[in-house]
């Protein structure tokens, strides 16, 4: 009887440890899930910064096309 009785304790703390190893890589897997999506969220900063450089270099060129236009009148002008 005793040596059952240790014997069923042994297998209760057994799987009490498994279960808790279990409930750490479940913990694991969602600090994962987390660091992924926190991944993610840079990535779509980082397009979202990239998308507003882009709009910037736009208007500039657009600017640059306008004094350019600008310059042609005035050297239109000048002609006159």
């Amino acid at each position: 009887l005793y040596p059952d009785f240790l014997n069923e304790q042994d297998r209760m703390r057994e799987r009490e440890r498994e279960r808790e190893r279990e409930r750490e890589r479940e913990r694991e897997r969602e600090r994962e899930r987390e660091r992924e999506r926190e991944r993610g969220r840079e990535r779509e900063r980082g397009r979202e910064r990239g998308r507003e450089r882009e709009s910037e270099r736009e208007r500039e060129r657009e600017r640059e096309r306008e004094r350019e236009r600008e310059r042609g009148r005035e050297r239109e002008r000048e002609r006159e």
